[in-house]
């Protein structure tokens, strides 16, 4: 008897939206979350490789320098980039100085930064701008992620996202940002043919209720579905 072909990869480079509920963070095998309810649908299996704050930028570099991102592209059914919602958010303060905080020596002195960079972001997130990344250079990393993958494997599937929204009391409560980042991501889906999935239509309901993550920008169990019904539709019609 011949050994029965694997099932395909649902292969996810994600935020911290693809794996946090309405109390926080879950195990990459939850489920609950999104990507294994769009995998359990289509009976596949999922690698979500994905990190809090994570942007296209670092959705690239997880392309390009994860081995479970190797090991997982030759049985890939598509590839789903859900990244990009950092990118639009008020970022007042270096991306660079929020990630550098955890590595400050002695415990003291990082805290007193870490308390500073906390008080600061959301009042000065009120002015809009600018943002962790403009919509040029997210773009910019989606191409060079999609034409990584079409180089590979011409066939592959690669599905991206417009960006969720937020209530978010640590960013103000702005989100000017995203208008703009729409409009790129239109654009180079138009030159691509690559499709989107609107976060922020299907989970909008969800994030203003009282059943999203107090956070203000982390869904509840409905925005995790509305979700999985969109991704499923979308990779439905690119399989």
């Amino acid at each position: 008897m011949e050994p029965a072909s694997p099932r395909p990869v649902l292969l996810v480079i994600a935020d911290s939206l693809a794996y946090f509920g309405p109390k926080g963070g879950l195990p990459a095998d939850d489920p609950r979350i999104w990507p294994n309810l769009v995998a359990a649908e289509l009976d596949w299996d999922v690698e979500l490789v994905a990190r809090i704050g994570w942007t296209c930028r670092d959705a690239y570099w997880a392309l390009i320098g994860d081995p479970r991102v190797w090991a997982a592209v030759p049985r890939a059914g598509a590839v789903v980039f859900a990244v990009g919602g950092m990118d639009t958010l008020p970022s007042p303060l270096p991306t660079a100085l929020r990630e550098m905080i955890r590595y400050i020596r002695p415990p003291r002195l990082r805290r007193g930064v870490r308390a500073s960079y906390n008080w600061l972001q959301p009042k000065l997130s009120k002015l809009g701008r600018p943002v962790a990344l403009p919509p040029r250079v997210s773009v910019d990393y989606l191409e060079q992620s999609r034409a990584a993958l079409a180089h590979l494997r011409p066939e592959l599937p690669v599905v991206a996202v417009l960006p969720s929204v937020h209530r978010c009391a640590a960013y103000g409560r702005v989100h000017r940002g995203r208008a703009r980042a729409v409009k790129a991501l239109q654009a180079w889906s138009g030159r691509t043919s690559v499709p989107l999935v609107d976060l922020g239509a299907a989970v909008r309901d969800d994030i203003e209720s009282d059943s999203a993550n107090p956070d203000g920008i982390h869904w509840g169990w409905a925005g995790h579905t509305a979700v999985a019904t969109a991704m499923t539709k979308a990779l439905q019609e690119v399989r």
